[in-house]
């Protein structure tokens, strides 16, 4: 027991300290940009801080695969240079039961990657939008450009909306039939979500029937769709990456303004992105059986950190072409853990012989 929490400590140190040192090197750099206008604003230092609070979360799981990546190499290299790994296989532990006391670590990272990723950060990063634009001094401020996409069958253009997803302002919306054809157009200054439905404010309602249009007003009106505040909140959003659970809705006819395949690759990623955390632990591994009296451990030392570099490389292109439709979803998103984690596994068989 004590030998398991030695190497879990040490392994869950390295990999704290790294993170925490990425996360200052990239909040330092985040807030060179902003510090100056938050001042200028009167926000004083509070307004860093908080400012810097809300952007934690995205910070973290930008981190957290290079953390472990580090902290593995840092801490395996560490056992192998006290002769601790050589002290336990002595003593009868394996090279596997040895990785395996580092695990539970990778698991902790990947959890509160899945965390930050999927529940933290979407709503950390509309507060942060919505209090970054309210802060701005009128003279400054920009009217945001409409945005277009569509909502089950409809298209929708709309103005604005809320900070909460509730309201989206000076909305239209275009309705469609089976074949595609536009059969109705619907004006109205606010759409408003409430009881779970979505409610239309001062509707102007022009029908196509042929060659005729027919004009209609009423003082509200259901929209059916199964938009939610929360993918209100992405499509009117600065570059946010859907969840798993607004990707999902996305295809099952929620809010999208991205082709199909786009959504389909970030919900298999949901479910695959912490455990690129784990192949950066086993690619890590390896280092623990090396003879650093040989010079064997700076070339594993070297091969392991290029390997983690190339790994994070190719999953970003795979993951690209997988949005953009050319690869399909399912292996854009999984072929470079299971690639790299077999080559990390195959590495560390042939060092344990």
């Amino acid at each position: 027991m004590k030998l398991q929490l030695y190497v879990l400590g040490t392994v869950a140190t390295r990999i704290l300290g790294a993170a925490l040192i990425l996360m200052s090197i990239l909040q330092i750099l985040d807030l060179l940009d902003v510090t100056t206008d938050i001042l200028d604003r009167g926000l004083g230092v509070a307004g860093v801080a908080y400012y810097a609070a809300l952007r934690l979360p995205r910070l973290f799981e930008q981190v957290a695969p290079i953390a472990v990546l580090a902290g593995g190499l840092f801490a395996f290299s560490q056992l192998a240079r006290e002769s601790a790994v050589v002290a336990m296989r002595a003593s009868g532990v394996s090279g596997y039961r040895i990785v395996g006391m580092a695990v539970p670590a990778a698991v902790a990272v990947m959890l509160l990657d899945a965390l930050c990723g999927q529940v933290l950060a979407p709503r950390a990063d509309p507060t942060l939008a919505d209090w970054w634009k309210n802060t701005t001094p009128v003279a400054e401020r920009k009217v945001p450009a409409p945005r277009t996409f569509r909502a089950g069958a409809d298209l929708v253009i709309g103005a604005s909306a809320s900070a909460d997803g509730r309201q989206i302002n000076d909305i239209v919306v275009f309705r469609r039939d089976a074949k595609g054809i536009l059969i109705e157009k619907v004006e109205a200054p606010k759409a408003r979500y409430h009881s779970g439905a979505w409610t239309l404010d001062q509707p102007k309602t022009t029908r196509f029937t042929g060659d005729l249009a027919q004009s209609s007003t009423a003082a509200t009106t259901t929209w059916p769709t199964a938009l939610k505040p929360q993918d209100v909140q992405g499509l009117f959003g600065e570059d946010a990456m859907p969840t798993a659970a607004s990707a999902r809705r996305a295809l099952q006819n929620g809010g999208s303004d991205r082709p199909e395949s786009f959504y389909a690759t970030h919900l298999q990623a949901a479910f695959a992105s912490p455990f690129v955390s784990l192949v950066m632990l086993l690619l890590s591994a390896p280092v623990a059986l090396a003879n650093f009296r040989s010079g064997q451990g700076a070339v594993l030392l070297t091969t392991g950190l290029a390997a983690g570099l190339l790994f994070l490389v190719a999953n970003g292109m795979l993951t690209a072409l997988g949005e953009s439709g050319s690869l399909s979803p399912w292996l854009a998103v999984w072929a470079a853990p299971a690639i790299f984690g077999a080559l990390a596994v195959r590495t560390f068989l042939a060092l344990e012989g």
